[in-house]
């Protein structure tokens, strides 16, 4: 599953909320300024409460935040 998800989440074996999901976190890594309601209301409209947006847009944040630390001060790097 993990090598599905890391070749192509659209393609892998997951549920319909979870392509939903993964496509509104692709969107937040990739251009968070292009985020919009519709992209709030299609999380919705897959079952997902403003409480479970704010954590989905917390920890995807998170991690974009952190790895950009990290690979701006080299961690993890020989």
């Amino acid at each position: 599953m993990v090598k599905a998800l890391q070749d192509d989440y659209k393609i892998a074996s997951i549920s319909e909320e979870d392509r939903i999901m993964f496509d509104y976190v692709s969107q937040l890594t990739r251009d968070e300024t292009r985020i919009s309601r519709q992209d709030h209301e299609r999380l919705r409209s897959a079952g997902f409460d403003d409480r479970a947006i704010l954590q989905i847009t917390l920890i995807a944040s998170w991690f974009n935040y952190i790895n950009r630390v990290a690979d701006a001060l080299g961690v993890g790097r020989d």
